[in-house]
């Protein structure tokens, strides 16, 4: 079993930055793709960056692609998203996923879920 808890979501304005973590309770962090999904109110869920295993390659969606960038520490447990250049339409809940045997984009891939940060971004 995986437990995930994100945080540093927050209120930032437009052409800010954030960063938020995830942090995982799990035996071993390091067999696990880990993945931000983020979701608007009255949209679907939708993928925004996944990396891989070792942290030596990721994949954007390109509504982020050159703004945001993920990464990981398998020594915490934990992967970031540094959000850099906010837009109004990044305001959503920001959910990290992990998975044992994907590093896809399709949500319903992913085995283990957070609770999810709101970012809201004001123009």
């Amino acid at each position: 079993q995986v437990q995930l808890v994100e945080s540093g979501g927050g209120l930032v304005q437009a052409g800010g930055s954030l960063r938020l973590s995830c942090v995982a309770s799990v035996r071993t962090f390091s067999i696990y793709a880990m993945a931000w999904f983020r979701q608007a109110p009255g949209r679907d869920r939708e993928f925004v960056a996944v990396i891989s295993r070792s942290g030596t390659s990721a994949y954007y969606a390109d509504s982020v692609k050159g703004r945001f960038t993920i990464s990981r520490d398998n020594a915490k447990k934990a992967v970031y998203l540094q959000m850099n250049s906010l837009k109004s339409e990044d305001t959503a809940v920001y959910y990290c996923a992990a998975d044992r045997s994907s590093t896809g984009t399709i949500a319903t891939m992913y085995d283990y879920w957070g609770q999810g940060t709101q970012v809201t971004v004001s123009s």
